[in-house]
């Protein structure tokens, strides 16, 4: 007899609730201790463990809105403490955060975590980060304020993966949010799951089956999944207005008016929003921000600080709330804010800007021709999603592939020269060439790889690109970003470039048969830009090295 979907769901619950439950209520002395090292001492809590209960939340339209609440030790009534409030992420049942929620608590805090809407207990269906949910938000600061002794003037709120969109979103609607941290959360949503106009498929079919089983998609939320992966163009308008309404980005103007202090926590590899977005989306915030990427894959930089253990974005996040919700001088609104740790070092770097992390660019020139057959896979891929970018995280083994052997009738390959000196790549790598195809829609796939002696590539970068309604065997311009990233390139290696129609990560657009050319031409070079931070910190171009293949 095979198990029903909310068997499933319960059985799963039951584990996940088991497992962060015992952490929280059996963490030990030295969890605690390892938590706050950086932290500037926050206002005195009497003797005591917080209090914790579970309680039930009217949400918007009267649903019920499953949560907990963590209320400082020895609160009587006399004095209102900072409250955080805590949307779960996608699928997570409504123990997720407990962990950090009791620090925060034993820290001074009045916090609630609940579980969104259509996920687990909680009632309606899951309405994707839409109006409902930012409604529910402002529910439970409502009901925080009226239940809690919260201080209405010092609201916060944070949350991983779609409790940062959440949150975010929030921020735009609720002036009383003075304060968010939006952990491994997007900027503008329809260019996460679908940038270069291409379905990033692994990631999109992972969210569609994980709410099927742990939740209630909305019927809108299962026809923008049906459309979405059938690749209907005729519904594509359609997809970007649903993904628009649900994109940070669209009310930044309100984010900035309202003027909430926010930081902002991704990972290099995130499968699902990559961290570009996420960029450009804190380069336009008007108010105090800051900025952390840092190795693995989505929620990855953040994971083991769910479970209680010492990990660097939750004590930043809570350095971030103690110093913008509880007033305390502990540096951080003097630090860089833009915070990066790379992925071959593990060391961090502070920059003022987004825009201050490059300081200089090698150009790699696209020279001479290169026609591939598409509808076959060439071996250079992405890799998978969590699994990849999590090996590249703990033991820094990207995805790899041997550039020698890869078929040249299905790659397209570039190579510089070897560079004398350690190149360290930072920021956002630009692709520039000149496409024809045979057929008017096709989809191709770029790639940025450290070579080594033996000619073995470790994956730098990647990213995809889509077009449709081009002429066929008419060249056309293309300009393709790549996902940002923190790597350094070993002296004695060289870079290489390469395209190829076919990665497992997403879908592909290419008519079967049809053939992608890549040219040159005088009046408009093809070029990868390779943004690099020198030791010296000088700006301008290095030498480009060439176009070998």
């Amino acid at each position: 007899m095979t198990p029903s979907r909310t068997t499933q769901r319960v059985a799963i619950g039951t584990v996940s609730a088991a497992v962060l439950a015992a952490t929280v209520l059996t963490g030990t002395p030295a969890t605690a201790a390892a938590a706050t090292p950086q932290s500037a001492p926050t206002a005195a809590t009497s003797d005591g463990a917080p209090s914790l209960r579970f309680v039930d939340i009217e949400g918007d339209g009267g649903i019920t809105l499953k949560a907990n609440v963590f209320t400082p030790a020895g609160s009587d009534g006399t004095r209102r403490h900072p409250v955080i409030v805590l949307p779960t992420s996608w699928s997570m049942p409504q123990v997720e955060y407990l962990a950090q929620a009791r620090k925060l608590a034993e820290a001074g805090y009045v916090v609630v975590g609940y579980n969104s809407r259509g996920f687990w207990q909680s009632g309606g269906e899951i309405e994707t980060a839409g109006p409902k949910d930012i409604a529910d938000a402002s529910k439970v600061i409502d009901w925080a304020l009226a239940h809690t002794p919260a201080d209405p003037h010092r609201v916060g709120m944070a949350g991983v993966s779609y409790g940062a969109g959440i949150s975010l979103l929030a921020s735009a609607s609720d002036k009383r949010i003075k304060a968010v941290a939006a952990l491994s959360g997007w900027g503008d949503l329809i260019d996460s799951i679908y940038s270069g106009r291409t379905q990033h498929k692994q990631a999109v079919a992972m969210l569609g089956g994980t709410g099927t089983l742990t939740g209630r998609p909305s019927p809108e939320l299962r026809t923008i999944l049906k459309n979405f992966l059938s690749g209907d163009l005729s519904k594509e308008k359609d997809m970007i207005e649903w993904g628009r309404k649900r994109s940070p980005s669209t009310y930044l103007d309100k984010i900035n008016h309202n003027g909430a202090a926010i930081m902002l926590g991704n990972a290099w590899g995130d499968s699902l929003f990559p961290p570009n977005e996420y960029a450009d989306f804190y380069e336009k915030l008007k108010g105090p921000k800051r900025l952390e990427f840092r190795p693995g894959d989505h929620a990855t930089a953040e994971a083991l600080g769910l479970f209680g253990l010492p990990n660097d974005t939750w004590t930043n996040t809570k350095r971030w709330f103690d110093h913008y919700l509880q007033g305390a001088d502990n540096g951080i609104d003097r630090e860089s804010p833009v915070l990066l740790k790379s992925r071959s070092t593990g060391a961090y770097e502070g920059y003022k800007s987004w825009r201050d992390v490059p300081s200089a660019h090698r150009k790699i020139e696209l020279a001479d021709s290169r026609r591939i057959h598409t509808n076959l896979d060439s071996g250079a891929n992405g890799g998978l999603i969590f699994l990849s970018s999590m090996m590249d995280q703990f033991f820094r083994l990207p995805p790899m592939a041997s550039i020698p052997l890869l078929p040249r009738p299905l790659a397209a390959v570039w190579q510089s020269e070897r560079y004398e000196a350690g190149q360290r790549v930072r920021g956002t790598t630009r692709l520039h060439t000149t496409l024809t195809s045979t057929a008017e829609s096709g989809t191709a796939i770029a790639y940025l790889y450290d070579v080594g002696p033996l000619g073995l590539g470790k994956l730098v970068t990647h990213a995809p690109y889509t077009f449709h309604g081009k002429t066929p065997n008419q060249p056309f311009g293309v300009d393709l970003d790549l996902f940002s990233t923190a790597y350094d390139v070993p002296a004695g290696h060289r870079l290489a470039v390469v395209v190829d129609t076919v990665d497992p990560l997403y879908i592909e657009h290419n008519p079967s048969g049809a053939r992608l050319t890549f040219s040159s031409p005088a009046d408009d070079p093809s070029y990868v830009s390779v943004p690099v931070r020198d030791e010296d910190g000088g700006a301008g171009s290095g030498p480009g090295g060439g176009s070998r293949s």
